[in-house]
């Protein structure tokens, strides 16, 4: 998916919103494990029910590889069913890979090739080689971790080299080189606040993915005040606000009331920012 029409459909849509699909067999609705495959029963229902107010979808492998195979083939399956029912809907597998070149050469391919998803999360911490063979791939997006909204984000990301230059600042000027913004986006948690400006002085136009805003505190206003652009340049996600809204049989319903409620509030935000008229 290219960049314009990303923001196509942010503008078409009023939404910037991301769904996080992380369906933990431990959490989902008991009904749903009468099914054949319950993960994919889960998240096809939050899918339809949450399409309308979204832009894309973050599956985060992890939820899916903690089921064997069982897992890995409903990953394949909503990738699938996402990509041919609406393919206007931007894919990121969350897996946050990064490992020597020819490993990530492999990883690239099962994301790309295999999966078919839009972008991959990954990991910088092994530099430049690590990260290039996920490149190049026409249509498809690197996604790096940049500031994260966890609580440990601190004991790395914001340490000073010896010109007060922090290791998420290096991370950003360092990769500037290696991709264009048709290809590179960058996660930032919401819990970050005004350090957004801090990130958009040095990338200002790159897409940022942004978790933490619902269950995590993350709050959308801060985020869209430091860190929208003239064509939006976020995409925020939210996970378990959405998906386990419910955990009763009206469980899609109850996510789509509160992707909805998200929608409304990122449409007035692009409004407000001019983005949209």
């Amino acid at each position: 998916m290219t960049r314009q029409e990303i923001i196509g459909n942010i503008k078409s849509k009023g939404s910037f919103l991301c769904v996080g699909l992380d369906p933990d067999i431990k959490k989902i609705p008991q009904h749903l494990l009468r099914e054949e495959n319950p993960l994919y029963s889960f998240c096809k229902a939050i899918v339809d029910a949450t399409a309308q107010y979204a832009v894309a979808y973050k599956p985060n492998l992890a939820f899916f590889e903690s089921m064997g195979v069982e897992g890995w083939l409903a990953l394949e399956d909503i990738v699938k069913y996402i990509n041919e029912k609406y393919p206007d809907q931007f894919v990121i597998a969350d897996a946050k890979r990064g490992d020597i070149g020819n490993t990530s050469k492999l990883y690239a391919r099962a994301v790309f090739e295999h999966l078919n998803a839009d972008a991959v999360t990954v990991a910088p911490y092994m530099g430049e080689d690590s990260v290039t063979p996920f490149l190049g791939y026409p249509g498809k997006w690197v996604v790096l971790l940049a500031l994260t909204s966890n609580k440990g984000s601190h004991d790395f990301q914001l340490t000073p080299d010896e010109n007060g230059k922090r290791l998420f600042e290096n991370v950003i000027l360092a990769s500037q080189k290696w991709a264009t913004t048709d290809e590179l986006m960058y996660v930032v948690g919401a819990t970050q606040g005004c350090m957004f400006e801090d990130i958009r002085a040095i990338a200002p136009d790159n897409f940022l993915l942004v978790p933490g805003v619902g269950a995590q505190g993350g709050s959308l206003e801060d985020v869209a005040q430091y860190g929208m652009t003239k064509d939006c340049g976020l995409l925020v996600n939210s996970s378990r606000g959405i998906i386990y809204a419910s955990a009763g049989e009206d469980f899609a319903e109850a996510a789509a009331r509160e992707a909805s409620k998200l929608r409304d509030q990122m449409a007035l935000l692009l409004r407000r920012y001019g983005v949209v008229d």
